[in-house]
């Protein structure tokens, strides 16, 4: 079995200040678009956090204040960014928790109206973990038989992932190649919101994934302590989570009128 693509897919891979989606920035980015007649584009920027990297995430990608102090700020590539993966699907390594969520917000933060519903992902290592639970580089190795280089950097991580996929999409006869079984075998289910804060129960409502009022609908909830709602938007969560519920109240607001 083959990748079956019927519109682009970028794979790529984010480098950070950190992994607090709604604080930390982006610094390094790394894109490599496929198109259905398998020619590619690909394109690295190294970014300009806005705040200083912390000594224990340089230990990780190496990537230090002096090496960002003079490249653009997120906000300045933004659009070219957004031009790159408009019309395509989303794949990467640990993306559905971490790089497409870091990536809404950082989108959000510069005015772009980043919406996930427009694009299938695919999450190579919810793939991986579901048929070989490991990390990166014993994929890399598992699946490529090869030994990943310089893992965490952005560019090298975003092109073991587009190839760990064409291998897995050869290896297990239960994959599909094409883009919507792989979004499906990939997906967190239920998970509305891409940071997990926001969940459907088994009747298909919107339900707390979090804090006091875990597992209880969020309706009821803001019915009976509208000040929970007030707090969420005060607060440190992920911009498009905050808008997320948003959406669920004025739903609800539509409802009694």
């Amino acid at each position: 079995m083959k990748l079956i693509l019927n519109r682009p897919i970028c794979f790529f891979d984010i480098e950070s200040t950190g992994i607090n989606i709604s604080k930390d920035r982006i610094i390094e980015i790394s894109i490599l678009k496929i198109f259905p007649d398998d020619n590619k584009e690909k394109k690295t920027w190294l970014i300009s956090p806005g705040i200083p990297i912390p000594v224990k995430s340089t230990a990780i990608h190496g990537i230090k204040d002096e090496d960002v102090v003079n490249k653009p700020k997120f906000r300045e590539v933004a659009h070219t960014i957004f031009k790159m993966i408009e019309n395509t699907d989303l794949a990467g390594y640990n993306s559905n928790r971490f790089d497409i969520p870091l990536l809404a917000e950082e989108m959000l933060r510069s005015g772009i109206s980043f919406d996930i519903k427009k694009h299938k992902t695919i999450d190579v290592q919810v793939i991986y973990h579901k048929m070989e639970p490991r990390t990166l580089s014993a994929a890399y190795k598992y699946y490529c038989n090869k030994k990943l280089t310089k893992a965490h950097s952005s560019k090298n991580d975003t092109l073991a992932t587009y190839r760990i996929l064409l291998s897995q999409v050869e290896k297990y006869s239960v994959l599909k190649g094409d883009v919507k079984s792989l979004n499906q075998f990939s997906h967190q289910k239920n998970i509305l919101d891409l940071a997990g804060f926001i969940k459907k129960d088994e009747d298909g409502k919107e339900i707390f994934n979090f804090g006091k009022y875990k597992d209880k609908n969020i309706f009821d909830i803001f019915d009976k302590d509208p000040n929970y709602y007030k707090w969420i938007q005060k607060s440190d969560f992920p911009i498009y989570t905050k808008k997320i519920f948003t959406k669920i109240k004025l739903k609800k607001f539509n409802k009694k009128n």
